[in-house]
């Protein structure tokens, strides 16, 4: 019995070793692209329901966190179904890398959106920045599962990020300061997953 379970270790160790070296291909670039045109239609929403947002944060969090639980469940339901299709013996442990490297990620835009509006509310203008910089080392944490120009897009957030950091105040609540650099970004992830795909139909 010991053998077996021994026996049985060295299968998960060796299926745990080959999904960390094989490219992930879970993410679909149309349904990344969609995303990435949200974001824009979330720009626009709040330049008309949420002239001055500044005044009003509760909106402006509301639209763009809705935005964005909208945005994950879209990918994360095209990303289960892909992967199990495409990965199908390691699917399982693909998910579970793809969803352990942007975790972290994840909680640390949450939490620190919790602390800045309730401890430093003055500050809260930084928030698009800092989860544009937040998002881009999400990308390049994932990256050494994806294709190498993904590189690309996970600095284009940072650089956005780091631009509307430098904008301050207001400027950094307009609503293009986030809908153009989550909407371009999507954008740019979707097109190099895209000219990566290596199978015909693997894209939608």
């Amino acid at each position: 019995m010991n053998d077996l379970y021994r026996a049985l270790g060295d299968i998960s160790s060796i299926r745990k070793q080959m999904a960390r070296t094989t490219e992930f291909r879970g993410y679909g670039p149309a349904t990344l692209a969609g995303t990435g045109l949200l974001a824009l239609l979330a720009g626009v929403v709040q330049r008309i329901w949420v002239p001055t947002p500044a005044n009003h944060i509760s909106a402006y969090l509301s639209i763009w966190i809705s935005t964005a639980v909208l945005s994950a469940t879209l990918a994360g339901v095209q990303m289960y179904t892909r992967t199990r299709r495409i990965h199908s013996g390691l699917s399982n442990e693909m998910l579970r890398l793809a969803v352990e490297q942007f975790l972290p990620s994840v909680g640390a835009g949450l939490f620190l959106t919790i602390v800045m509006v309730h401890y430093v509310p003055a500050v809260s203008w930084m928030l698009p920045g800092m989860w544009q910089i937040i998002f881009g080392l999400g990308v390049f944490s994932s990256c050494r599962f994806l294709p190498r120009p993904m590189i690309a897009a996970g600095t284009w957030y940072v650089l956005t990020g780091l631009g509307c950091i430098a904008m301050g105040g207001n400027a950094a609540f307009s609503p293009w300061a986030m809908g153009i650099p989550f909407g371009v970004g999507q954008l740019l992830v979707a097109a190099i997953l895209q000219l990566n795909a290596s199978e015909d139909g693997d894209e939608v």
